[in-house]
């Protein structure tokens, strides 16, 4: 289960480096230590939507150029607005370093598909000029096929 520690472990088809989390969280939990707060309600988005964006900002209103590039990403890929659930990080200083602990990424925005943590701006934008976001946006259902693609 992905929650803690991103690794680069492999290339994807078109060079992409692929993202894993790793157990770093598992260890640490058998030692004892606490989880902050607010990883609670970071799995509860991540857990309970398809798709979510940890931005500055809204889809609708993003505040930081790195965020406005994912959102213009998604709206190139035929992503719905309404299909990505925005979490604004500037509206609570906890999210916003939490969720920098969560992902062990340093970087907003942040996106997570399906539950699993894909990474930042830099690698959805990589993913993108590769061709392997396509692909992972219909698996996840995020993307519907037109009639012209099934034909």
């Amino acid at each position: 289960r992905m929650v803690w520690g991103a690794g680069i472990v492999g290339r994807g088809t078109g060079g992409v480096r692929t993202l894993v989390v790793s157990t770093r969280r598992q260890a640490e939990d058998a030692e004892g230590k606490e989880e902050p707060p607010v990883f609670a309600e970071i799995r509860a988005e991540v857990e309970g939507n398809k798709c979510v964006l940890f931005m500055k900002g809204t889809v609708n209103a993003p505040q930081c150029g790195f965020s406005k590039a994912v959102v213009d990403i998604f709206n190139a890929e035929g992503v719905p607005r309404e299909a990505v659930r925005d979490v604004n990080v500037l509206a609570d200083d906890s999210l916003r370093q939490g969720i920098k602990q969560y992902s062990d990424w340093p970087t907003i925005p942040q996106i997570y598909i399906n539950g699993e943590f894909v990474g930042g701006c830099d690698i959805v934008y990589e993913m993108y000029r590769n061709g392997e976001l396509s692909p992972l946006l219909r698996e996840a259902g995020l993307v519907v096929h037109s009639a012209e693609e099934e034909e």
